[in-house]
């Protein structure tokens, strides 16, 4: 109920700093754009592509993006990895789901064999790599980074049968380093870091996402330029902040965020001393 509320009364489409935005609002960067074009373009040929950067820097936002545009590619097969965490064999389990590729149990060779397979039946029929997206790929075991490495390439690593993007925060930079990932972490052919965000450009960001989200004057100029110079460049950090400060704007049947409610919720003074209680540093001084 109180989501319905809140759109009524600030004559909203959606909310638009919730996590799960439309795609059509979601802020596309050049340099995101750029990014997305050559993972669609890595249909073609396959190979890995990396997507890394900090906590809160818009990796999934992009992620979610760039599924939808190869969604649009009708003879693409494509899938998510839901479950980065897992060792060997239940990553083949997972993948195999994914291609429906009946688990040969207890015989990774067999589910190796049948995958390629089914990959190469693809190709031949449109032309186009299968493409699996990892998401939290920092979370991945040495030995499956290796294994998927092995499992997607053919003819002495010269023919990829799929497109892959590794997408984590940085400490899967830290991984890639590692002796046995090297070989890896050298085949990238698409790279992008997501970087934090310039004040200037997340007040722009703030500002469309309002305007499409139905009302472009929720929020005062001040507010937008007070959460864009104090969110440490962070899109996640910014986000959480306006959507805390929407709903008690709404609690209190605010007709517009300002910085007056910022203030208020976020810079309250010290709590009222107890009466006939002396603190401690009271009695110090004392």
């Amino acid at each position: 109920m109180s989501s319905k509320k809140m759109l009524a009364l600030y004559g909203l489409k959606w909310n638009p700093f919730s996590q799960d935005i439309p795609l059509e609002a979601i802020h596309v960067t050049p340099a995101i754009n750029s990014f997305c074009y050559r993972v669609e373009n890595l249909v073609m040929e396959g190979g890995f592509a990396l997507l890394t950067g900090d906590s809160g820097t818009g990796k999934s936002v992009t992620l979610r993006m760039l599924d939808s545009r190869l969604s649009e590619i009708r003879e693409i097969s494509s899938g998510v990895i839901t479950r980065p965490q897992s060792n060997v064999i239940d990553f083949y389990r997972e993948i195999s789901a994914i291609f429906s590729i009946d688990l040969r149990s207890g015989n990774r060779w067999g589910s190796y064999k049948a995958l390629r397979e089914k990959w190469l039946s693809q190709i031949k029929t449109t032309l186009f790599r299968p493409v699996l997206i990892i998401d939290e790929a920092q979370e991945m075991e040495i030995k499956v980074l290796s294994e998927l490495r092995f499992l997607t390439s053919s003819r002495f690593d010269s023919y990829n049968l799929m497109s892959i993007v590794l997408c984590g925060d940085n400490r899967l930079l830290d991984k890639l380093k590692h002796p046995d990932l090297i070989p890896l972490g050298t085949r990238m052919k698409a790279r992008h870091m997501m970087e934090p965000v310039s004040k200037d450009d997340l007040k722009e960001l703030l500002s469309e996402i309002i305007r499409k989200a139905g009302n472009q004057s929720l929020m005062t100029p001040g507010l937008i330029n007070t959460l864009a110079e104090h969110s440490l460049g962070n899109y996640r950090v910014m986000m959480t902040m306006a959507d805390t400060l929407l709903y008690a704007a709404m609690d209190k049947e605010l007709k517009q965020l300002d910085e007056k409610l910022y203030l208020d919720f976020y810079h309250q003074g010290p709590p009222a001393k107890s009466k006939g209680k002396r603190t401690y540093r009271e009695k110090s001084v004392q």
